[in-house]
């Protein structure tokens, strides 16, 4: 059983053949699916997507997350905060995410905006500690922004850092607060000799897999559409939960273990970091 910590399966994107998606993924041995909301406008679909999963024996049981997206920035309202409080007291939600901080887009970094991120990023945390859930984080480009977050305001119940993409001395840090890191589709990407030294060096127990889809497609999956077409130049390859294997397959070869004891590893350090002792 593989567990896909980060999936926007409720995106647009998959709008048009989501239930075959699914499907492909539980074929590709993906048992449970982490679904991070980004607009407080798609809480309602995605909680909707997630209870349908229970009654889908042939889908990977999804499992909401609420939380207001840095990168969303402009389209969040005042009173989204409120809403998620509210929100936040459906058992079913698992986490308050995707929640985090992003210096990548120049126009998120001018400084009435960077003060607006921060408030919101720390505002979130603030619930989390007050729900008792752990918190799913992107980070980009603000790894020490993020730390400094974490230690002023706290969180109480762990979490995980999505798509990590620091040092090992970030990962350290992140791990002393007790968070997990997220490692997807960049992972295999041959270029990515300091994601390779973080995924060798720390111990088995810091991550967890994930794919972002429909974002960071592998790099197995890079040249062709799910269909079968070879991507043409300037094309974007959707990525699936269905190629989560390619990210154990690459962890199997950096640690030199078989994939069958990763797999087990990384499922129950997920179940860890988002305190799902039930399943």
């Amino acid at each position: 059983m593989l567990f896909d910590s980060h999936c926007h399966i409720d995106a647009p994107e998959f709008d048009d053949d989501r239930p075959a998606v699914l499907r492909a993924a539980k074929q590709a041995g993906i048992s449970h699916i982490a679904v991070p909301a980004y607009l407080a406008s798609r809480w309602s679909d995605l909680l909707k997507l997630c209870a349908a999963s229970t009654q889908q024996p042939d889908w990977p049981r999804l499992l909401p997350a609420l939380g207001l997206h840095p990168v969303y920035l402009l389209q969040h309202q005042d009173a989204d905060l409120q809403a998620l409080d509210k929100q936040l007291k459906d058992p079913t939600v698992i986490a308050v995410g995707e929640i985090g901080l992003d210096k990548f887009l120049p126009e998120l970094a001018e400084p009435v905006h960077w003060a607006r991120q921060v408030a919101l990023f720390e505002a979130q945390l603030v619930l989390a500690r007050e729900h008792g859930l752990p918190v799913i984080i992107h980070a980009r480009r603000c790894h020490a922004d993020i730390v400094h977050a974490l230690k002023r305001v706290g969180h109480a119940s762990g979490g995980i850092v999505h798509a990590f993409s620091g040092s090992v001395e970030e990962a350290q840090q992140y791990r002393r607060l007790g968070l997990h890191l997220g490692l997807g589709g960049p992972l295999t990407w041959p270029q990515a000799a300091r994601l390779h030294r973080v995924a060798r060096e720390l111990p088995l127990d810091a991550f967890v897999l994930e794919t972002d889809a429909p974002d960071l497609v592998p790099y197995a999956h890079s040249t062709q559409h799910g269909d079968g077409r070879l991507r043409l130049t300037g094309e974007r390859v959707r990525n699936s939960p269905a190629y989560l294997p390619s990210v154990l397959t690459q962890f199997a070869v950096l640690r030199d273990e078989p994939e069958s004891a990763l797999a087990a590893q990384f499922f129950r350090n997920t179940v860890t970091a988002l305190r799902l002792q039930g399943l």
